[in-house]
């Protein structure tokens, strides 16, 4: 897996992802105790809020900027987003209301809506080869679950000798080191885009992809089933093992690291896996297993706990990470394969858009209704949705989904470049190739009768 950072572009953005990620932990530990100094008791309210407006630039700030990158050099792009989530970093310290930690957070969400998906577009033209490229997403996917387990542990080491506002200075070197790595390649040129529509068409580019690619309207549905599982671990871990299970506060980090320990594993051994079979052969079993370990814990958690109790939430939490890492992971293969290079930048700014949706959905119903009804109701309901959104997955993903598809331009003139290889028939210009939704072609063919509108 590690032979793709011989690399040295790929490796010196992976390093910068890496150190990023560092940063962005060592911010989440100290927002919570800045949160506490400002707001005490309420603090949680805080944290809730400054997590909500974190949703809200991702949802509607992500596709928007998406949309514009191809006119911005990514390079340029990356530093600066980098640079602004630095300041916001650093500023951070020195606000004394509750307010401007909404707004600082909202500024550096905003950077990071913006910087996530472009340096998401940028790998697949950095690494054309699948198998190289799979095991990158496998690397990336790797990082975020160290960063999960590493930076909660540095930032209490570096507790014991600095005060939490130094944390956010470690977080804007991390941001600084980000860009300082990405200055040091020379990045691909977006490619260019030929949109018609104006700024409205752009916006909504990547959405319309999404929603007229059947794997990709599969992978919506699959985000879901991941969301529905992560939030059971992210909102109610805590209770589980306080409150339910009656252990340390240690304990907490134990079961989350279990979760993070078990994404780590698949994320090791999906290269081998994938370069053996495809991805839907993978990722839709494992949806299956998240709607599985949930209703599992549906049941456990709804009698008495008993010696069991323990082990049996931490071999639950490892199949939870497992199964998302396995689903998550070779997602974008999916999007290179549906999407021309032109237009990725804004195909990944709909998904990390459109999958934050999905978590926006399931954090507040995973808490309400651990507080409303109970854990078990709580897991049992996340099962149900995370089954419907697999079962929705299966049927709208084909079994067979080939990239090369014939089909029909029926409004295209005979002298277009894009049928001077095609055959004339009574439909229309007849011709097959990679299929992917664009300009030229914006529905689908059907197995049944293949055609592609104009």
């Amino acid at each position: 897996m590690l032979t793709v950072l011989r690399n040295r572009t790929y490796r010196h953005l992976f390093a910068a992802q890496v150190v990023a990620l560092v940063g962005t932990g060592l911010a989440t530990v100290a927002l919570s105790l800045l949160a506490y100094d400002l707001a005490g008791a309420d603090a949680s309210a805080v944290l809730g809020t400054a997590l909500a407006v974190k949703m809200v630039a991702y949802v509607g700030v992500a596709p928007v900027i998406g949309a514009f990158t191809d006119r911005i050099p990514r390079r340029a792009l990356l530093v600066s987003t980098d640079l602004v989530r630095a300041g916001a970093a650093l500023s951070l310290p020195f606000v004394s209301h509750v307010w401007q930690i909404y707004v600082l957070i909202f500024l550096l969400q905003c950077a990071s809506a913006a910087f996530t998906p472009a340096f998401q577009a940028t790998i697949p033209r950095l690494l054309p080869e699948e198998r190289d490229y799979t095991r990158a997403l496998s690397l990336s996917r790797l990082a975020y679950d160290l960063e999960s387990l590493f930076s909660p542990a540095l930032a209490a080491a570096l507790l014991t000798v600095i005060s939490y506002n130094w944390l956010f200075a470690g977080t804007a070197l991390g941001f600084l080191a980000s860009a300082a790595l990405v200055v040091s390649v020379l990045l691909p040129r977006p490619a260019p885009v030929e949109r018609g529509g104006g700024a409205r068409a752009k916006v909504s580019s990547g959405a319309r992809l999404f929603f007229a690619t059947p794997r990709l309207r599969a992978l919506l549905c699959l985000d879901l089933a991941v969301a529905a599982g992560g939030a059971m671990v992210t909102v109610n871990t805590v209770v589980l093992v306080r409150g339910g299970l009656d252990r340390t506060a240690g304990d907490v980090s134990l079961a989350l690291g279990a979760f993070g320990g078990g994404s780590m594993a698949a994320a090791l051994l999906l290269p081998r896996l994938l370069d053996r079979t495809g991805d839907r052969t993978v990722m839709l079993p494992a949806a299956f297993v998240l709607p599985g370990v949930l209703a599992a814990v549906s049941l456990g958690t709804a009698v008495a706990p008993g010696r069991w109790a323990w082990p049996a939430l931490l071999a639950a939490w490892t199949l939870l990470g497992i199964a998302s890492s396995v689903v998550l992971t070779p997602s974008g293969r999916l999007l290179r394969r549906s999407a021309a290079a032109a237009d990725l930048p804004a195909a990944f700014a709909a998904r990390f858009s459109l999958s934050h949706c999905c978590w926006l959905l399931t954090y507040p119903l995973a808490g309400s209704l651990a507080v409303g009804a109970g854990l078990p109701t709580a897991a049992g309901a996340l099962a149900g949705v995370s089954l419907a959104a697999a079962v929705a997955a299966v049927t709208l993903w084909p079994r067979r989904d080939p990239g090369h598809l014939g089909h029909v331009h029926r409004a295209l003139p005979a002298g277009h470049p894009h049928v001077r290889d095609a055959v004339a028939t009574h439909a229309g210009w007849w011709h097959g190739h990679d299929y992917r939704i664009d300009a030229l072609h914006t529905r689908w063919p059907t197995p049944a009768r293949t055609s592609a509108e104009v």
